[in-house]
């Protein structure tokens, strides 16, 4: 590792600070940064443009949109924790058409890279959605939300179950652009996690985000009754990064040149090197912002001292270190003094 050099300031500064190169991709896509918004906590990043300039970070992650409009679940359906919080929106939106007509359409002329996540109850739904998308300009990468409830088996969820974790990401490649970045994003709630990535791997992912919401529950001891409307609800914030680290851990370990896109309870620069390290390749954040909207800038230009702090000249010379093999120890030197004679 080199020493870094100095440059003008961090992203949204002015000041002189140490500076060293903090692009990355995912796949084909290039980033000037590794911080993304998470999907689902920014819609199309609309309102946190008011507090940062969005084009600065490595790409907006929209929303998960499905093809009709939706309301969403009853309330209540967002519930504090410790460390964390539940949310049961139910996928609350406008539909795809009047995604692409407003909120695509908005981020086009912002000049965001823009990865669209999008959500289906069937395998068909989803296939449609990427037909959608396919003439449409603009996108930079899908994500692949099979983390939502099926409901053509029982409302279990397609990235529980590898076949059917394989049949969404093939109906999606066949009904994209081959060249378009296809990210899978997996579900923690599975036994074995690189099971599941090598499956959409194989059926045709460009890689994968990790890790969706944990299911969790709250139970209010007043009424008695559970909390949330919809019962359970996906647990996010700090209380489940270390099931993330390790999810990206492991499905690094398994592959070593896969796109990951890390995220669960990033709050700090220090938490976003957790992983890099771990192996993700970008970080995305998404609870934090509903109480510091500026977060993923912040968050980039903690990193980037982070891994000043540590001797790194890059952020790719820091992706996976983790993994490396021990460092070798030096044997002592060995003096007349330390001989040991008979």
């Amino acid at each position: 590792m080199t020493r870094a050099v100095f440059s003008t300031g961090p992203i949204g500064g002015n000041k002189p600070v140490a500076h060293i190169n903090m692009s990355t991709n995912l796949g084909p896509l290039e980033m000037p940064s590794p911080m993304l918004t998470a999907s689902g906590c920014a819609a199309a990043g609309r309102e946190l443009d008011g507090f940062f300039d969005i084009t600065q970070i490595g790409a907006v992650v929209t929303k998960s949109v499905m093809m009709q409009a939706r309301s969403g679940r009853a309330t209540p359906r967002m519930a504090e924790t410790p460390s964390g919080m539940l949310n049961s929106i139910g996928l609350q939106g406008p539909g795809i058409d009047s995604f692409i007509e407003h909120d695509l359409a908005w981020l086009n002329e912002r000049g965001a890279r823009t990865i669209v996540s999008i959500a289906g109850g069937s395998v068909d739904e989803f296939g449609k959605l990427a037909s959608k998308l396919r003439m449409t300009p603009g996108i930079d990468a899908i994500e692949v939300n099979i983390s939502c409830p099926n409901v053509q088996n029982r409302n279990q969820v397609f990235a529980c179950d590898p076949n059917l974790a394989a049949n969404v990401i093939q109906a999606v490649r066949r009904n994209t652009d081959p060249r378009m970045p296809i990210m899978a994003k997996l579900s923690p709630d599975v036994t074995d996690i690189v099971e599941i990535a090598d499956a959409v791997v194989r059926a045709g992912a460009t890689g994968v985000s990790v890790i969706n919401t944990l299911l969790g529950m709250v139970i209010n001891t007043d009424t008695m009754r559970p909390h949330l409307a919809g019962v359970t609800g996906g647990l996010s914030g700090p209380a489940i990064r270390p099931v993330a680290v390790r999810c990206v851990w492991q499905i690094r370990q398994a592959f070593p040149d896969l796109p990951i896109l890390g995220m669960g309870g990033v709050r700090t620069g220090r938490d976003a090197l957790e992983f890099i390290l771990a192996g993700a390749n970008a970080v995305s954040v998404g609870t934090v912002v509903f109480h510091d909207p500026s977060s993923p800038i912040r968050i980039h230009n903690e990193l980037e001292q982070e891994l000043i702090a540590r001797g790194f000249s890059s952020l790719s010379d820091a992706i996976s270190y983790a993994h490396r093999g021990p460092d070798p120890v030096e044997e002592p030197e060995v003096g007349e003094d330390d001989l040991i004679t008979e």
